[in-house]
């Protein structure tokens, strides 16, 4: 059954690896709609302005850490806490809780109404969440 949770956790990882790739790659191959979507988000601009180098770098950050075995721990737990971040920000903006209605995402999540981005979101913090319990769990035993 161990062995079932382990490959369970690799498959996520994996998944996670390529969201967090595919993330942050179409965010710097294209600085000028990342400059722009960001100034554009209902922040202070000085925050707006950090968000635009912190985000990718974590992203990639976090790609890194996942691949090696030894540091997946430590990046379950930052992946689920960024993607928690998003999740309550895409909430937020369902909720009209900003004055307006920021851009969205780049790439294909661009194409995403903001309620499906808040599915694409959960169902990302989900699995998340799980890999942390059942990685927690093969550790254990």
């Amino acid at each position: 059954m161990s062995k079932h949770k382990l490959l369970i956790v690799e498959i996520i990882c994996c998944l996670l690896i390529v969201l967090f790739l595919y993330a942050s790659f179409t965010k710097l191959l294209n600085p000028y709609a990342l400059r722009h979507d960001m100034l554009n988000q209902p922040f202070p601009r000085w925050f707006s302005r950090q968000l635009i180098w912190a985000v990718p770098a974590v992203e990639i950050v976090l790609v890194i850490l996942l691949v090696f075995e030894v540091t997946r721990k430590i990046a379950l737990w930052g992946a689920l806490v960024l993607l928690l971040l998003f999740t309550v920000y895409t909430a937020l903006v369902l909720l009209h809780f900003f004055s307006y209605v920021p851009c969205g995402c780049g790439g294909v999540i661009r194409n995403l109404s903001w309620p499906q981005h808040l599915v694409f979101n959960l169902f990302f913090t989900g699995i998340t969440a799980v890999a942390i319990v059942l990685r927690r769990k093969v550790q254990m035993h």
